[in-house]
């Protein structure tokens, strides 16, 4: 018989990972927020760090999610 909810410790972990999602693209947003009208490489360097954080926590997410059952089916377009 297959469990229709994802047990404790997967949800709690789903929790987690939507949590560090959502601080990194608060990141994101703070430091586009006090970005100066013109970028300087530097700024350009901690934009793609902050992408790139963002994304990974994006993908722990995921996993997460289906690994808790909410795995969903792609939603590309063919």
């Amino acid at each position: 018989m297959t469990d229709l909810y994802p047990a404790a410790d997967q949800r709690e972990l789903l929790r987690r990972a939507a949590a560090a999602h959502t601080a990194a693209a608060a990141d994101v947003e703070a430091f586009l927020r006090r970005l100066p009208e013109v970028p300087d490489p530097a700024d350009v360097t901690e934009y793609a760090t902050l992408l790139s954080r963002e994304e990974r926590a994006r993908t722990d997410r995921q996993a997460a999610a289906d690994a808790a059952g909410l795995e969903l089916p792609s939603m590309e377009s063919e």
